[in-house]
């Protein structure tokens, strides 16, 4: 007969006593992180603020910046906002599409998709991004193409993005065990039912996660789009009044703080998913 307690409840196992006790070291262990956090952040804070520092002969002084400058401007750069997730988000999905094809081109057996998948692959990871923004807005309008600074900024970021997620996504669609591929055929699939049914959705969950990473990156590289000229992004605004007004020092890290406070947003967002997704692992 199991032992009770005055309550009529059986005490714990050891399994609940050691899963509790790793519970309490993990919130003990955010804890002591989020405290560095904001203690490091405090210095950072300090470190801007023009304080002097005195300590016997020895004398400091802190970064003086205008906060009078800082609040006139602060809305106009925060208005570069939508543009730059304007971009990423368009530039997210055209990479996704492309490294698909690709993966699917690399997985081929039929050498002239092959080809095109792997010279693809080489050609825009054997050349900087930078390059192929202005290839994309300055190069080809003397082929008579013009594209605006926009679809130029999104065209080079999805085929740069595309070019290096392909590999995920090749990664992806390989771990797919072959046994099902011959299941699926057994029970009469078509190839592409196959493949929608069967391979993609497990594929797709291998490589969302990378991809989380992906679209971060995306987000702080297009900032490269502003060099355009014509894509009133976040950097181009931060560079524009800085400029402007002789402070760029300012300008620069008010663009800095909307990049790292969307990059955190975005990266627990991306947590979030990446759980939900293990628990089907479970």
């Amino acid at each position: 007969m199991a032992v009770t307690t005055q309550q009529g409840k059986a005490p714990p196992s050891q399994a609940e006593l050691l899963y509790q006790a790793q519970l309490r070291k993990e919130r003990l262990f955010r804890a002591q992180v989020g405290a560095s956090w904001g203690v490091l952040f405090l210095i950072l804070i300090f470190l801007f603020s023009g304080q002097e520092i005195k300590l016997g002969s020895f004398q400091y002084q802190t970064i003086q910046l205008d906060s009078e400058f800082i609040l006139k401007n602060l809305s106009f750069i925060a208005k570069g906002l939508g543009q730059t997730l304007l971009i990423s988000v368009l530039s997210i999905f055209v990479a996704m599409t492309l490294a698909l094809l690709a993966a699917l081109g690399r997985l081929s057996t039929f050498p002239p998709i092959y080809a095109i998948s792997t010279f693809y692959v080489s050609l825009i990871r054997g050349t900087p991004l930078y390059l192929q923004i202005f290839f994309f807005f300055l190069a080809l309008p003397q082929l008579g193409i013009n594209l605006s600074g926009v679809v130029a900024g999104v065209t080079a970021l999805g085929l740069n993005y595309g070019a290096y997620m392909s590999e995920t996504f090749r990664a992806g669609l390989s771990s797919v065990g072959k046994g099902q591929r011959e299941a699926a055929m057994a029970l009469g699939m078509t190839p592409g039912q196959t493949m929608k049914r069967v391979i993609l959705p497990q594929a797709l969950r291998f490589a969302i996660p990378p991809m989380g990473n992906d679209f971060i990156s995306m987000t702080k590289d297009s900032a490269l789009v502003s060099a355009t000229g014509f894509v009133h992004e976040l950097m181009w605004r931060a560079v524009k009044v800085g400029r402007a007004q002789f402070n760029n020092l300012e300008a620069l890290i008010m663009a800095a703080m909307f990049y790292w406070v969307l990059t955190l947003i975005l990266t627990y967002f991306q947590s979030k998913l990446e759980a939900r997704l293990a628990k089907g692992d479970r």
